[in-house]
């Protein structure tokens, strides 16, 4: 009977970042701004891996969708992150809630999916030269990604299903800025032991199989690359494997670092602004940036620009 009379939740408030109205007008500003960089910087390298023809293969392929990727990520947090910095209730419905998650997991599954399957790419390129065009061919990068969609989208759902099994009715105030599956664990009035049984089920393996593959491939990259006689033959081999492995090691020690199952206190929320936030920001720059072929599309793009501006 006690039960029946607990009222159940189904909205909750998010605490957001800060109560500070001074702290909330800069934090809005900053986050807008990066938000809009990210939204330029993803899609606008998406735009141009479609439409350029020499960047029409399997590292740019996978790369592609790793932005789109990014851009849901930031999506499903940023804008709502906005509006209750100034909302006055920061409200957000229980399948709210859900549709957040979803999209949020969705984006961070298929980006573990993506570079590892980036990384595969980069040990045939470097280790099997000769059979590259063959072993990556554009059927195999079509069904690598597509795999990782199915398995990403699959994975969100029963993640999503699990927690629509769980009833809240010890607190409606999120200790967070976004709807995540630890607070929300941390409110539930059912025991939420399945939910955190299916993260050592489903989640763990997803963490090691595409870490493993990382390692793996970067192993046989480097023993293939100190075999090389040629200083400059090395550092071209290395060039094109270090933004990949710096936008790996980021993405992985944010994700490492925010999962720490069932531990409470707000170091979670610095490290969920870096890899829900700051990382989909920096992936088009740290791709972009060291990379001669997209840079050399970018000044033949500005010149064509510049010479239709001056007729």
């Amino acid at each position: 009977m006690a039960k029946e009379n607990q009222s159940l939740t189904t909205e909750f408030i998010l605490k957001g970042l800060t109560d500070h109205p001074v702290l909330k007008t800069l934090l809005f500003q900053v986050f807008l701004t990066i938000y809009l960089i990210t939204m330029v910087g993803n899609l606008g390298l998406v735009a141009l891996i479609f439409m350029e023809r020499h960047l029409h293969t399997s590292m740019y392929f996978f790369l592609g969708n790793l932005a789109l990727m990014d851009f849901c990520c930031s999506s499903a947090i940023t804008p709502k992150m906005l509006q209750n910095l100034f909302s006055k209730d920061r409200m957000i419905s229980l399948y709210e809630c859900m549709v957040q998650f979803y999209f949020l997991c969705l984006a961070e599954t298929a980006d573990c999916f993506l570079l590892a399957a980036m990384a595969y790419d980069r040990y045939v390129a470097i280790c099997k030269p000769l059979q590259y065009h063959t072993m990556m061919s554009k059927k195999l990068c079509i069904q690598m990604t597509t795999g990782a969609y199915i398995a990403s989208n699959l994975h969100s759902m029963i993640h999503v299903g699990l927690l629509l099994r769980l009833t809240f009715c010890r607190s409606s105030q999120i200790d967070h800025f976004f709807c995540d599956i630890l607070p929300l664990y941390r409110l539930s009035c059912t025991d939420p032991y399945i939910n955190e049984l299916m993260i050592y089920i489903f989640s763990m393996p997803i963490q090691i199989i595409t870490i493993a593959t990382v390692l793996i491939s970067y192993v046989y990259i480097l023993f293939t690359v100190f075999k090389m006689k040629s200083r400059e033959g090395r550092g071209k081999a290395l060039s094109t494997c270090a933004s990949h492995f710096l936008s790996v090691s980021i993405f992985y020690i944010c994700l490492l670092m925010y999962i720490r199952p069932f531990e409470e206190g707000d170091k979670d929320i610095p490290v969920a602004i870096f890899y829900t936030i700051v990382i989909p920001l920096l992936n088009p720059f740290i791709y972009s940036l060291r990379n001669k072929e997209v840079i050399n599309v970018l000044k033949k793009i500005m010149r064509t620009y510049n010479i239709l501006k001056q007729t």
